[in-house]
């Protein structure tokens, strides 16, 4: 089973809907992993996200990866692929881990990419569930798989491809 706790700021339109859009997401992007059945299980699988502000993503930026800046989503994992791999059998909640997304930043990607807040948002949960779930993009080959997962598991939501533009 999985279990969402969605927390968000004042900064994010509470009318919208966010935790229908972050179960999809997750869903999705669970979906499109190695561990599928992280979705489905008798387990409870948790996953924490956290509409934040640029403020507060800034400062954890800062903090974890030494970037004075806020980005647009941070990932931080609390399970390694054994957990994974093993949250079909019985035994305690397993903790996926905390995404945190920046309201300022996300808004101003998607209004440079001319779509929807929504969309955008739902790629970056998507791309921060998959972290969750060990994969990276710090290579050519991991990042291809990658964007692949993200591609089709937005599919699933019926969202196009936010990768389709490159050359």
């Amino acid at each position: 089973m999985l279990d969402i706790a969605i927390d968000a700021d004042g900064e994010w339109d509470s009318s919208s809907g966010w935790d229908e859009l972050a179960r999809a997401a997750a869903t999705a992007a669970i979906a499109e992993s190695a561990f599928p059945q992280l979705a489905s299980s008798e387990r409870t699988v948790e996953l924490s996200i956290r509409l934040a502000s640029d403020a507060e993503v800034l400062v954890l930026n800062s903090q974890w990866r030494g970037k004075d800046k806020p980005t647009n989503v941070l990932s931080f994992p609390m399970a390694d692929a054994d957990d994974l791999s093993a949250a079909i059998t019985a035994g305690p909640e397993l903790m996926l881990g905390d995404i945190v997304l920046a309201r300022g930043v996300c808004t101003a990607e998607a209004e440079e990419k001319s779509i929807a807040v929504e969309n955008h948002a739902a790629h970056l949960l998507v791309h921060g569930t998959l972290h969750l779930l060990g994969y990276d993009h710090l290579d050519e080959e991991s990042a291809a798989d990658m964007e692949a997962r993200e591609v089709r598991a937005l599919a699933r939501m019926g969202i196009a491809d936010p990768y389709g533009d490159r050359g």
